[in-house]
Protein backbone atom coordinates (compact mmCIF):
# COMPACT_ATOMS: atom_id res chain seq x y z
CA UNK A 1 0.00 0.00 0.00
CA UNK A 2 1.50 3.50 -1.00
CA UNK A 3 1.07 6.86 0.76
CA UNK A 4 -2.14 7.69 -1.83
CA UNK A 5 -3.77 4.18 -0.81
CA UNK A 6 -3.98 4.66 2.99
CA UNK A 7 -5.67 8.30 2.36
CA UNK A 8 -7.85 7.23 -0.51
CA UNK A 9 -8.80 4.48 1.85
CA UNK A 10 -9.55 6.38 4.99
CA UNK A 11 -11.84 8.94 2.62
CA UNK A 12 -13.38 5.64 1.34
CA UNK A 13 -14.25 4.39 4.58
CA UNK A 14 -15.45 8.02 5.53
CA UNK A 15 -17.85 8.02 2.45
CA UNK A 16 -19.08 4.48 3.14
CA UNK A 17 -20.49 5.71 6.60
CA UNK A 18 -22.01 9.17 5.57
CA UNK A 19 -18.94 10.93 6.60
CA UNK A 20 -16.66 13.43 5.43
CA UNK A 21 -12.94 12.45 6.72
CA UNK A 22 -13.26 15.26 9.77
CA UNK A 23 -16.53 13.47 10.68
CA UNK A 24 -14.73 10.15 10.85
CA UNK A 25 -12.05 11.22 13.21
CA UNK A 26 -14.29 12.80 15.42
CA UNK A 27 -16.53 10.13 15.83
CA UNK A 28 -13.03 7.96 16.38
CA UNK A 29 -12.21 10.01 19.29
CA UNK A 30 -9.44 11.97 17.53
CA UNK A 31 -8.88 16.05 16.56
CA UNK A 32 -10.71 16.70 14.47
CA UNK A 33 -8.11 18.08 11.61
CA UNK A 34 -6.06 14.71 11.68
CA UNK A 35 -7.18 14.04 8.23
CA UNK A 36 -7.07 16.92 6.41
CA UNK A 37 -5.47 17.37 3.38
CA UNK A 38 -3.54 19.70 4.97
CA UNK A 39 -2.35 16.97 7.57
CA UNK A 40 -1.02 14.60 4.50
CA UNK A 41 2.11 16.26 3.30
CA UNK A 42 4.40 17.59 6.05
CA UNK A 43 5.87 21.85 5.05
CA UNK A 44 8.62 19.91 3.37
CA UNK A 45 6.35 18.14 0.72
CA UNK A 46 7.46 15.05 2.40
CA UNK A 47 4.41 12.76 2.97
CA UNK A 48 2.65 12.26 6.50
CA UNK A 49 1.79 8.70 7.36
CA UNK A 50 -1.45 8.59 9.44
CA UNK A 51 -0.41 5.92 12.52
CA UNK A 52 -1.50 2.53 13.47
CA UNK A 53 -3.42 3.78 16.62
CA UNK A 54 -5.17 6.33 14.44
CA UNK A 55 -6.05 3.95 11.84
CA UNK A 56 -6.89 1.28 14.25
CA UNK A 57 -9.77 3.70 16.10
CA UNK A 58 -11.48 4.64 13.04
CA UNK A 59 -11.85 0.98 12.17
CA UNK A 60 -12.83 0.54 15.71
CA UNK A 61 -15.55 3.24 15.69
CA UNK A 62 -17.43 1.95 12.45
CA UNK A 63 -17.04 -1.57 13.42
CA UNK A 64 -14.78 -2.78 10.28
CA UNK A 65 -11.22 -4.57 10.76
CA UNK A 66 -8.05 -4.25 8.59
CA UNK A 67 -8.44 -6.60 6.18
CA UNK A 68 -11.84 -4.39 5.60
CA UNK A 69 -9.80 -1.60 5.00
CA UNK A 70 -7.26 -3.43 2.80
CA UNK A 71 -10.34 -4.97 0.51
CA UNK A 72 -11.67 -1.54 0.29
CA UNK A 73 -8.33 -0.16 -1.18
CA UNK A 74 -8.19 -2.64 -3.26
CA UNK A 75 -11.84 -3.12 -4.42
CA UNK A 76 -12.48 -5.93 -2.94
CA UNK A 77 -15.90 -6.47 -1.76
CA UNK A 78 -16.10 -6.72 2.09
CA UNK A 79 -14.75 -9.45 4.90
CA UNK A 80 -18.39 -11.14 5.02
CA UNK A 81 -20.00 -13.93 3.66
CA UNK A 82 -24.35 -15.06 3.92
CA UNK A 83 -24.26 -17.75 6.68
CA UNK A 84 -27.11 -20.32 6.96
CA UNK A 85 -27.39 -23.98 8.48
CA UNK A 86 -26.74 -26.51 5.75
CA UNK A 87 -30.45 -28.31 7.15
CA UNK A 88 -31.66 -24.75 5.86
CA UNK A 89 -30.39 -24.67 2.49
CA UNK A 90 -33.51 -27.34 1.71
CA UNK A 91 -36.11 -24.63 2.64
CA UNK A 92 -37.30 -22.87 -0.44
CA UNK A 93 -36.64 -19.06 -0.27
CA UNK A 94 -33.04 -19.00 0.39
CA UNK A 95 -31.71 -19.22 -3.33
CA UNK A 96 -32.64 -18.04 -6.59
CA UNK A 97 -32.73 -20.50 -9.97
CA UNK A 98 -29.35 -19.72 -10.50
CA UNK A 99 -28.13 -21.04 -6.51
CA UNK A 100 -27.03 -17.26 -5.46
CA UNK A 101 -28.39 -16.35 -1.89
CA UNK A 102 -31.81 -14.22 -1.59
CA UNK A 103 -33.76 -13.60 0.80
CA UNK A 104 -34.01 -13.29 4.89
CA UNK A 105 -32.97 -15.56 7.08
CA UNK A 106 -29.04 -15.51 6.50
CA UNK A 107 -26.50 -15.06 9.36
CA UNK A 108 -22.68 -13.21 8.67
CA UNK A 109 -19.52 -14.90 9.16
CA UNK A 110 -16.09 -13.11 9.12
CA UNK A 111 -14.39 -14.21 5.89
CA UNK A 112 -11.17 -11.77 5.12
CA UNK A 113 -9.95 -11.83 1.32
CA UNK A 114 -13.11 -11.55 -0.68
CA UNK A 115 -12.90 -11.00 -4.32
CA UNK A 116 -15.60 -9.59 -7.21
CA UNK A 117 -17.43 -12.73 -6.34
CA UNK A 118 -20.41 -13.82 -4.77
CA UNK A 119 -19.98 -16.68 -2.26
CA UNK A 120 -22.01 -17.74 0.94
CA UNK A 121 -21.13 -20.21 3.42
CA UNK A 122 -23.15 -23.20 4.90
CA UNK A 123 -22.47 -24.91 8.47
CA UNK A 124 -22.56 -28.21 8.39
CA UNK A 125 -24.81 -29.84 11.32
CA UNK A 126 -24.76 -33.70 11.99
CA UNK A 127 -22.57 -36.69 10.82
CA UNK A 128 -23.92 -37.19 7.12
CA UNK A 129 -21.15 -35.50 5.85
CA UNK A 130 -17.96 -37.29 7.71
CA UNK A 131 -15.17 -37.50 7.32
CA UNK A 132 -14.91 -34.72 4.68
CA UNK A 133 -16.99 -32.43 6.93
CA UNK A 134 -17.92 -32.38 10.88
CA UNK A 135 -20.43 -30.94 12.48
CA UNK A 136 -19.51 -26.99 13.09
CA UNK A 137 -17.72 -26.89 9.68
CA UNK A 138 -18.57 -24.15 7.58
CA UNK A 139 -18.02 -24.30 3.80
CA UNK A 140 -17.50 -21.91 1.51
CA UNK A 141 -19.28 -22.03 -1.96
CA UNK A 142 -18.86 -19.69 -4.79
CA UNK A 143 -22.45 -20.51 -7.41
CA UNK A 144 -20.59 -18.26 -9.83
CA UNK A 145 -17.14 -20.43 -10.09
CA UNK A 146 -16.53 -23.38 -12.93
CA UNK A 147 -17.10 -26.61 -12.20
CA UNK A 148 -14.71 -29.41 -13.21
CA UNK A 149 -15.32 -32.98 -12.74
CA UNK A 150 -13.34 -33.35 -9.69
CA UNK A 151 -14.15 -30.43 -7.55
CA UNK A 152 -16.42 -30.80 -4.71
CA UNK A 153 -19.30 -28.90 -4.93
CA UNK A 154 -23.12 -28.25 -3.05
CA UNK A 155 -25.67 -29.50 -5.70
CA UNK A 156 -29.44 -28.83 -4.95
CA UNK A 157 -32.07 -31.13 -6.99
CA UNK A 158 -35.30 -29.98 -8.76
CA UNK A 159 -37.14 -31.25 -5.61
CA UNK A 160 -35.10 -29.24 -3.48
CA UNK A 161 -32.99 -31.89 -1.68
CA UNK A 162 -29.33 -30.18 -0.96
CA UNK A 163 -26.22 -32.40 -0.66
CA UNK A 164 -22.50 -31.94 -0.35
CA UNK A 165 -21.08 -34.25 -3.10
CA UNK A 166 -18.43 -34.41 -5.47
CA UNK A 167 -18.71 -33.96 -9.22
CA UNK A 168 -17.80 -37.25 -10.83
CA UNK A 169 -19.51 -36.83 -14.30
CA UNK A 170 -21.48 -33.72 -15.93
CA UNK A 171 -22.31 -34.00 -19.88
CA UNK A 172 -25.29 -33.23 -21.94
CA UNK A 173 -27.47 -36.98 -20.70
CA UNK A 174 -26.13 -37.26 -16.86
CA UNK A 175 -24.62 -35.46 -13.87
CA UNK A 176 -22.97 -37.89 -11.49
CA UNK A 177 -22.00 -36.71 -8.18
CA UNK A 178 -19.58 -38.92 -6.15
CA UNK A 179 -19.95 -39.14 -2.01
CA UNK A 180 -17.64 -37.29 0.14
CA UNK A 181 -17.25 -40.92 2.12
CA UNK A 182 -15.32 -42.94 -0.08
CA UNK A 183 -18.25 -46.41 1.32
CA UNK A 184 -21.55 -44.78 -0.12
CA UNK A 185 -22.21 -44.88 -3.59
CA UNK A 186 -22.13 -42.59 -6.28
CA UNK A 187 -25.92 -40.86 -7.73
CA UNK A 188 -26.53 -40.26 -11.45
CA UNK A 189 -29.57 -37.37 -11.93
CA UNK A 190 -30.30 -36.48 -15.41
CA UNK A 191 -29.43 -32.13 -16.00
CA UNK A 192 -33.52 -31.38 -15.57
CA UNK A 193 -33.42 -32.84 -12.28
CA UNK A 194 -30.32 -31.18 -11.16
CA UNK A 195 -31.48 -26.97 -10.23
CA UNK A 196 -28.28 -26.02 -9.43
CA UNK A 197 -23.95 -27.17 -9.24
CA UNK A 198 -22.01 -24.76 -7.24
CA UNK A 199 -18.44 -25.35 -6.18
CA UNK A 200 -16.87 -25.12 -2.74
CA UNK A 201 -13.83 -22.95 -2.25
CA UNK A 202 -13.25 -23.46 0.59
CA UNK A 203 -13.87 -24.97 4.48
CA UNK A 204 -13.16 -24.66 8.14
CA UNK A 205 -12.56 -27.47 10.07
Amino acid sequence: MQHKDIWRGIDQLAARHGMSASGLARRAGLDPTSFNPSKREGVDGRPRWPTTESLARVLDAVGAGFDDFAALIEGRRGGSAPLIGFAQAEQDGFFDDAGLPVGAGWDEMRFPGLSTETVYALQISGDSLEPAYRAGDRIIVAPGAEVKPGDRVVAKTAKGEVMAKILARKNTRVIELASLNPDDPSREFKPAEIAWVARILWASQ
